[in-house]
Parts: structure tokens; C-alpha cells; sequence
């Protein structure tokens, strides 16, 4: 699977690709995938899908309960997710499946629209995130500033640990629209805490803390979950369990498509919309991840295909959203998986799980769960960007971090993410805005040291140097820079610095001209970048100036003005004495 992997990967070669099953991008991946495939690489395979079943099954069982959903359905997602999604997917290493993230976006839903709601939204963004793989729009992750992300992150940090303080605390207060409802709620049931879910917490938390540290072969959460069960059940605790675990991957409680009505699908695009967003960029971080610890570049558009595929099947069978998880895709490539057999093996073994010893996981305390929640909140913020930025003194990013992650928290990821967007935009603008506009007589001395010898002293020459974008945001700095300067003047516009300009900084450039010949003056242009010279001629601007208007530099334009007085000069009669 990777560079990490302890066993070598046979050399690939790549084949030609003839026919239908030529031209899909899967079929592709397959092949090199599993060219000179041996035993060897098979063992390596089964062992890491192993692994990784042991690290998802308790993660599993916690996002399907944080989802608002039960902890079945956390267990069939990740089920699902690692049979479609990983013979689909779009690298070998992904792992998807249930996820912190996503549950803390989906509790709000389920409590506003209820499972039914949220299985629908759930289909309807497998429909819009393979619409967006299909028109190879995996790209899109690029336009979305880092500071919004870690943002929003961290807020999906704060969700899911407020979100588990009721089962931490052996707490009845039931769902919210808005986390922050929640946490109300819970304060107002302080006087009601348990203390048996809080040991059953500790004894998870403190596992999964402390057993890496001495063996990071060991799946920390899974023993931990194991020993506060049998503590919990040995000394009959009164605490909530999971409960009841059907023997199949379809359960009772699933969407049904005789459900679906026009009027719900409207009122739930907002919500798939986030659901959607949320897979996306969390399956293509995660890809990027997994391709710099492995070397293999992930095909982002059949990573999104194959991640709506399995979105869209996954409510039918009464399962909650899913996208890529990177610890256990990180699992998967440490523990020397090579193929995509790692996340199907991975999805065999949860089915395993499931059907043999579905007895034991009903007796799984809640708090166990929310320890393991407790442990991921934390680990699921950047804290690396986070000092980075903070080390750098980058304040602009720190802010726009702060401002994505309360709104994540307050409102939805939808919602967060644009406000990060427009705060990271604003920001953009303001900073860009910085122009300098510096204003120059013409030198006749300098202009003599470099052997260029002008006819006069040209007092009614000036020039205009202009350095930084010229845009909607700072023309008002660039007009108020020429407000005084006499329209009876040549005036050299020097635009070497300015990178790029927009359609207000073409009409700008356009009045300085209209102005300076209504006054009997002139306007040359000095050092054009070529994007802004394109934009001008197309505009016709250049065209209006008239010829031999446009120089390479300000000397240039200097003496051509100076060529140009002198010619007029000389035509000019003399007066009658």
C-alpha cells in the first residue's frame, strides 16, 4: 500500500487500456493495483484489514450512536463503506466508514428532521458527491483556504465532545438542532450525574491513553471499550447500554423509498448539501494524506464516485453517512496493507463481528462509547496548523480559524464553511488593496547620465508609478493619487508593478485617459504585464489612446514625448516681432 508497508511491492507496469473497460478509471487503478499481486502481498493484505477491523469496530459503534442513530447503524455503515467504497474507491489505501465528523453534523439533523430526514438527506448527497466525481470536480478542495478547514475542524471537535457530556455523565436529555442547546441541557441535569458512566468513561479514556505508549500495535479503544464492559457488567452497573445488534446488515429501521416525496426532498437539500461538503473534503484530506505517506496519487473524481455510490446505499439499509477516516486509513498503511483488499477485509470483519458476537457489543456501556468520542475530539483537531499559525504570528489565519470554528459550532458546516470563505475573502481583498502610487518628475540629469539627451526641460511631464493589483478595492487610492495632477500635462502611467487589474481598473485607466485629453494633455502607458495588456485591448482602450502610446519603459516614453513637443515646436511659427 505504501512506503510504510513490511512488504515490497512487486514492480508495476503499466498496460494499455483497449476497449469499454479501457476507458474507466477504475478498471485502470485495478490493474496496476494488483500487477504481479502475490501470496505474500495477499498475507500482508489480510493481516492489515485485520487490524484495521479491530481499530473500526469500536470507533464504529460510537459514531452511529453520536450520530443520533444506533450504534447497529454505525456498525453497518462501516460495513458497507468498506466493501463499496474500498473496491470503488479511487486509491488503494482508503478507508472510509462512519466518522466523528460527520456524526457531529448528523446529530443536528436527526434531532430537526429525524431518521427518516437524515437517511434522505444522506442518499441525496451520495447523489451530489458522485455528481461531482462524475464531472471531475475532485479539484474543488483546492479553493478552500487551510485556516477554514483547521477551523472547522476544531469545531466538529467541540461538537462531538459536547454531544457525548450526557453519556459521559449517565444523562437523559435526548437530541438538539444546536449543540449549544445540548450543552444547556446538560447543565441544567448536573444534579443528576452518574458516576458509574463517569468511571466507565475514565477507565476508556485511560486506556486508550496510556496502552500506546507501551504498544501502539494494540487497538487502544477496543480494549479499553472491553475492559470498562466487563467492569460495568461484572459489578452490575445501572448504566445505559448499546442494546439490541440485529444479525444482518438490513435493518429494520431504514429508509424506504416509498417514503420519498418531493416536498422532503426539498426541505432537506440544505442538509445534504452539508452532508455532501463534509464527505468531500474530509475524503480528499484524508487522500492527500494517505498519497504523502505512501507515494500513490489518489484519482479524487472515483474516490467522490465511489464515495456517492456508497452514500446513496447506505440509508437503504438503515446506516448513516459515511466518508474516509484518516486513522484508519494511517492504520491501514502502517499495518503494511498494499491493496484495496485492506478496507474490504476491514468490512468483512465488522460483518464478522456483527454476526458472531452481536451478544457481547449489546452489552457495551454508552459512556465507554463516549470515552472513545471524548479521546477523538481531541485528536481530530490540526493542532500542528493550529501552532503554526499561532508561531508564525499569522493573525489573520488564527482569526479566520476562530470565526469557522464558533460558527461550526453554532450553526451548521454549510453555514461555517461560507462564513470562513467570506471572512478568508475579505481578508484577501484588504491585503490585496495595498497599491502605492508615487508620483516623479522627469530627471533631465539622470536621463543625460544614461546618454539619452532630451530637447527641454519638460516641466509638464510627469510621472506615475503604480505598484500592486488595480482593482474595485483600492481605485479610490489610485484616482485620489492624480486628483492634482494638470490635465494639460503628459502623464506616464508606469504599470510595471501592477500584476493585474479588473474591469473597474480598466474604466479607471480609462477616465485618467478621457480626462487628461479633455484638459489638451496625454497619457502613456509604461511596462504593461501582458494579462493587463490583453484586457485593455479587448476593452479598446489601447485604441482609444492612439499610437505610440504604449512604451516598454518610462525613459522610452520620456523621449517620445520629448521627440513628440519638439516636433510641434519646430512647426509652430514664430511670432511677428
Amino acid at each position: 500500500m505504501g512506503t510504510a508497508s513490511a512488504v515490497s511491492p512487486p514492480p508495476t507496469r503499466r498496460s494499455g487500456s483497449t476497449g469499454l473497460a479501457g476507458s474507466l478509471a477504475i478498471v485502470g487503478l485495478w490493474r496496476r493495483e494488483f500487477t504481479g499481486y502475490s501470496r505474500v502481498h495477499l498475507t500482508a493484505d489480510v493481516l492489515a484489514g485485520l487490524n484495521v477491523g479491530a481499530v473500526s469496530l469500536p470507533l464504529a459503534l460510537a459514531f452511529g450512536v453520536a450520530s443520533g442513530a444506533t450504534a447497529a447503524a454505525g456498525l453497518v455503515t462501516a460495513i458497507i463503506s468498506g466493501l463499496v467504497m474500498g473496491f470503488l474507491g479511487g486509491a488503494p489505501f482508503q478507508v472510509s466508514g462512519p466518522t466523528g465528523a460527520m456524526a457531529a453534523i448528523l446529530v443536528g439533523i436527526t434531532a430537526t428532521y429525524g431518521l427518516p430526514g437524515m437517511w434522505l438527506a444522506g442518499a441525496m448527497a451520495g447523489l451530489i458527491i458522485m455528481g461531482l466525481g462524475l464531472f471531475r470536480m475532485g479539484r474543488l478542495i483546492q479553493f478552500i483556504p487551510s485556516p477554514v478547514i483547521v477551523g472547522f475542524t476544531s469545531g466538529i471537535a467541540l461538537v462531538i465532545a459536547s454531544g457525548q457530556l450526557d453519556n459521559v455523565l449517565g444523562l437523559e436529555v435526548g437530541n438538539f438542532p444546536q449543540q449549544y442547546l445540548h450543552l444547556i441541557a446538560v447543565i441544567e441535569n448536573l444534579g443528576k450525574i452518574d458516576w458509574h458512566a463517569i468511571v466507565v468513561t475514565a477507565i476508556v479514556i485511560g486506556t486508550m491513553v496510556t496502552v500506546p505508549r507501551w504498544n501502539r500495535n494494540i487497538p487502544a479503544s477496543l480494549l479499553g471499550i472491553a475492559l470498562a464492559t466487563i467492569v460495568a457488567n461484572v459489578l452490575e452497573w445501572p448504566v445505559h447500554m448499546i442494546g439490541h445488534i440485529p444479525r444482518t446488515i438490513l435493518l429494520p429501521d431504514r429508509l424506504d423509498p416509498s417514503s420519498i416525496t418531493l416536498d422532503g426532498v426539498a426541505m432537506l437539500v440544505a442538509p445534504a448539501m452539508s452532508i455532501a461538503v463534509l464527505a468531500s473534503i474530509k475524503s480528499l484530506l484524508c487522500g492527500t494524506v494517505g498519497g504523502n505517506l505512501t507515494g500513490v496519487k489518489m484519482n479524487n473524481d472515483q474516490e467522490l464516485i465511489a464515495l456517492g455510490l456508497g452514500n446513496l446505499i447506505i440509508p437503504f439499509l438503515g446506516g448513516v453517512p459515511a466518508s474516509a477516516a484518516v486513522a484508519r486509513t494511517s492504520v491501514a498503511i502502517r499495518s503494511g496493507g498494499r491493496t484495496r483488499l485492506v478496507p474490504i477485509i476491514h468490512g468483512l470483519v465488522l460483518l464478522a463481528a456483527a454476526l458472531l458476537i452481536g451478544p457481547a457489543l449489546e452489552r457495551v456501556p454508552l459512556a465507554a462509547l463516549g470515552g472513545v468520542l471524548l479521546v477523538t475530539s481531541v485528536r481530530v483537531n490540526d493542532w500542528v496548523t493550529m501552532r503554526f499559525f499561532v508561531h508564525r504570528r499569522l493573525w489573520h489565519a488564527v482569526a479566520v480559524m476562530l470565526v469557522t470554528m464558533v460558527a461550526t459550532y453554532v450553526f451548521n458546516l454549510t453555514q461555517a464553511v461560507v462564513i470562513g470563505m467570506v471572512v478568508s475573502v475579505l481578508w484577501f481583498v484588504r491585503q490585496a488593496s495595498v497599491i502605492d502610487v508615487s508620483r516623479q518628475p522627469v530627471d533631465g540629469t539622470r536621463m543625460k547620465e544614461r546618454g539619452q539627451e532630451l530637447r527641454g526641460d519638460h516641466p509638464g511631464v510627469e510621472v506615475v508609478y503604480v505598484t500592486g493589483p488595480l482593482f474595485f478595492g483600492n481605485i479610490s487610492t489610485f484616482l485620489e493619487a492624480l486628483e492634482d495632477v494638470p490635465t494639460s500635462t503628459a502623464l506616464i502611467l508606469s504599470l510595471r508593478g501592477m500584476p493585474t487589474l479588473d474591469a473597474v481598473g480598466v474604466q479607471a485607466i480609462e477616465e485618467t485617459i478621457l480626462r487628461q485629453h479633455h484638459g489638451g494633455g496625454s497619457v502613456h502607458l509604461v511596462g504593461l504585464q501582458p494579462a493587463s495588456r490583453r484586457r485593455l485591448e479587448r476593452s479598446g482602450v489601447l485604441e482609444r489612446m492612439g499610437t505610440g502610446r504604449v512604451h516598454w519603459s518610462a525613459d522610452q516614453a520620456i523621449t517620445a514625448i520629448d521627440a513628440e513637443q519638439h516636433a510641434v515646436d519646430a512647426d509652430t511659427p514664430a511670432p511677428h516681432s
